[in-house]
């Protein structure tokens, strides 16, 4: 086999030159390209940075080194009318909370400072983990994140030890409220609780803070913009961590004012006191004590009760449950909040406004055979009996008042057609109701205030779809029907007539003092109006409730050696019982003494006797004011 010829051929034979072949100069020549486009999007984005976004990176650059931090101001106290600089109703206490800042935690650490403080705190680190992810979610990393409040300072130590190795950590210090009296001053003071998040949108602005605390009920609330200071600033340079190393700027806060109440804590004690002995099994019950010159509130006590430090500390949502659940409601102040028929007390708002429209005089005398009938308008064969509460004989208006007559007070605001007595009508007895501040706010300086009701026939017509008839008109006249009134509202009308027909705006603040103890400003008389009553029928009517004490149905109300001018009440409600009965109110209220009026008091007690407790409770806290607290005061001086 001959291969001598195909080898000449395959060794003679020179190779083509490939396009693709390896060529260094041209590979060179791509990596510069690559270069200079790579240094080009670098230039773009440098010169983007500092020319277009500069401001922004160095803020953030600052940021990382400087933070601006609020201060807290010291909250105003509280002082009852005494001003005792040793015995506030609120002073101030640290507040202990671990706080994480977002920003200073670095990604890597993390887990580890997670885990460290589910070991100090007792919550789980995926928890934690969780809380701080939503908060840089926010986009408010900067912002502490509070992850458990309330430390005892044992653990708050121990957290302030472990925070140099715990970055983003730290030990917040604030001051928390701590009520002295808790129950007993706690439907004046209110509470203070953590700013919400639609308060914080609302009042970001006034220089609160996203973890700010402000006033919620009470005094607390009402005087806020007093009590709360004015926050300070400074500004301060810290490490990688977040943690303080050097403050370059600062602006002291200014401490809140002091606010000092009307309130008598004594006084306020034995109201307490005598209102809890006499409510029995009721649910609710209230008693005020109002200087009938002044509106100056002296005491005031709403029954349940409940302990206003629970909401300065974590309350959980089990007692906050029991607390709205409880038949008594004790988180609401029924001196002013609920409203209720007035009963019997309401005579002195019907005596007064028929002796002024002459309806009646001193010397009208009525028959009482212990009911009136009166025929039905369309039907004459039904009649519609409206019963006294005993066959009380031939009353005069002095008798009518001091014995309670129903009937009396049928006559009175309704009339009797068939006799050709003239009563006053629903209309001008509501407008008299309403001259009295009833179905209208008293004033007071405290929230949720109730604005009770003053029906008339408009206002039966639109609400009930039903006319007026002269029975609405007997049972508005006797305080029964739709009327309703807070206790408040009944013992601001009562005080009307002790001083001699000025209707006042009653309050609880006595004056302002500055952290150094100067007055800023003091509470003032106001006169809301006057009384559409003349001085002489004034005078009847204080004479008749005189005589409601002394010989009549408040005999229980009577004080050895003081003069008391005052009315009860057995207001009925609720459905009949099977003797045909009904539940009632106990009211009273009165003033004293009775020739030159000092004070007036009211004290109401749900499913109570105005006679069986409270004209008795009443005497106590009267009893109290004007012998054993004077006593007292002679003997500590």
């Amino acid at each position: 086999m001959n291969f001598s010829g195909g080898d000449q051929r395959w060794r003679s034979q020179k190779p083509k030159r490939r396009e693709d072949a390896y060529n260094p100069g041209r590979k060179f020549l791509l990596l510069h390209i690559l270069i200079l486009l790579l240094f080009a999007v670098l230039t773009i984005q440098l010169v983007r940075m500092q020319v277009f976004e500069g401001d922004d990176y160095r803020a953030q650059a600052e940021n990382n080194r400087l933070r601006e931090l609020q201060v807290l101001p010291a909250r105003g106290l509280i002082y009852d009318r005494n001003y005792d600089l040793d015995r506030p109703l609120v002073e101030n206490v640290a507040k202990f909370s671990a706080v994480i800042v977002p920003a200073d935690l670095p990604a890597k650490e993390e887990t580890a400072v997670f885990a460290r403080l589910e070991e100090l705190l007792g919550i789980p680190a995926q928890e934690i983990a969780q809380q701080v992810r939503e908060k840089r979610e926010d986009g408010n990393p900067y912002e502490p994140l509070v992850i458990k409040d309330e430390l005892d300072r044992d653990t708050a130590l121990v957290l302030e030890e472990l925070s140099p190795h715990l970055p983003g950590v730290e030990l917040q210090i604030e001051a928390r409220r701590n009520y002295l009296d808790g129950e007993l001053t706690s439907h004046i003071l209110g509470y203070v609780g953590p700013i919400s998040a639609e308060e914080y949108a609302d009042l970001k602005g006034d220089g609160y803070i996203f973890n700010d605390h402000l006033g919620k009920t009470g005094i607390e609330l009402v005087y806020e913009d007093i009590l709360r200071g004015e926050p300070g600033k400074k500004l301060a340079e810290v490490d990688a961590s977040g943690r303080e190393q050097d403050v370059l700027d600062s602006r002291a806060s200014e401490p809140g004012q002091n606010v000092v109440l009307t309130i008598d804590l004594e006084l306020q004690q034995k109201t307490a006191e005598v209102l809890g002995q006499f409510m029995g099994t009721s649910d609710t019950a209230a008693a005020v004590v109002m200087d009938v010159h002044t509106g100056e509130i002296l005491s005031m006590v709403s029954l349940p009760t409940y302990d206003n430090n629970l909401f300065s500390e974590t309350l959980s949502q089990e007692e906050l449950d029991a607390l709205l659940n409880e038949p008594g409601k004790p988180l609401v102040n029924h001196a002013i909040a609920e409203m209720y028929a007035p009963g019997s007390t309401f005579k002195t708002v019907t005596g007064s406004a028929a002796l002024q429209e002459g309806v009646a005089n001193p010397g009208t005398t009525i028959v009482s055979h212990g009911y009136i009938t009166v025929p039905n308008q369309y039907d004459p064969n039904v009649v519609y009996v409206f019963r006294d509460w005993a066959a009380l004989g031939t009353l005069d208006f002095y008798e009518g008042v001091s014995m309670s007559s129903d009937v009396y007070f049928y006559y009175l605001a309704g009339g009797k057609q068939d006799e050709g007595f003239q009563g006053l009508g629903e209309e001008r007895l509501a407008r008299y109701a309403r001259s009295f501040g009833l179905g209208e706010l008293t004033g007071i300086d405290l929230a949720g205030e109730s604005v009770g009701l003053v029906p008339d026939a408009k206002w039966k017509e639109q609400t009930v779809g039903e006319m007026w008839y002269v029975g609405d008109t007997y049972n508005f006249g006797i305080g029964q029907g739709y009327l309703a009134v807070t206790p408040l509202q009944l013992l601001n009308a009562i005080a009307a007539i002790a001083n001699g027909g000025e209707l006042l705006r009653p309050h609880l603040v006595k004056e302002i003092r500055d952290s150094h103890g100067n007055v800023v400003s003091a509470s003032q008389k106001e006169v809301r109006r006057l009384l559409p009553v003349a001085q002489e029928y004034l005078a009847v009517m204080r004479e008749a409730m005189l005589r409601s004490v002394t010989t009549g149905v408040a005999r229980s109300a009577q004080v050895a050696g003081l003069a008391i001018a005052g009315k009860t009440g057995s207001a009925e409600f609720g459905p009949p019982r099977a003797d045909g009965t009904y539940d009632t109110h106990g009211w009273f209220v009165g003033f004293a003494p009775y020739d030159d009026p000092e004070i007036a008091v009211v004290v109401f007690i749900q499913r109570g006797s105005g006679f069986t407790n409270a004209s008795p409770a009443a005497a106590r806290i009267f009893d109290y004011y004007f012998n054993q607290r004077y006593v007292a005061e002679q003997e500590a001086s």
